[in-house]
């Protein structure tokens, strides 16, 4: 009976660590490319406006002061460069991370409710 278990168990080994293995290498569809009519489209439902590098350029160079710039990339990604006066507030591409992340975006741009704020 010892054996019996003993290689029952090894199947098991041998099968979770396949199951892993598959799961980690896995083909993936490639990530989705938002077009600029579902950018527009989600601009609309949100209530929030778009604006061209330029237009940001000009508001930038003309009256900074009107202006919250907010970089979302991981804190590496900012450290690595970032454009002057911009502060970083990570956020993941998810509905979770979005979600756990209101608490704290809406006391970073409380303060700052005057102001046009731009997420890049």
């Amino acid at each position: 009976m010892g054996l019996r278990k003993a290689l029952l168990s090894a199947l098991m080994a041998l099968v979770i660590a396949g199951v892993g293995l598959w799961f980690t290498h896995r083909p993936l569809p490639p990530p989705h490319e938002a077009t600029q009519e579902e950018v527009r489209g989600e601009a609309a439902r949100g209530d929030y406006h778009l604006i061209t590098t330029e237009e940001l350029a000009r508001v930038y160079r003309e009256a900074p002061q009107n202006l919250l710039l907010v970089d979302t990339r991981q804190d590496w990604e900012y450290r690595t460069g970032h454009i002057r006066g911009a502060v970083n507030f990570p956020m993941e591409p998810t509905w979770w991370a979005r979600w756990r992340a209101q608490g704290p975006l809406t006391a970073l741009l409380e303060p700052h409710r005057n102001k046009a704020v731009v997420f890049y």
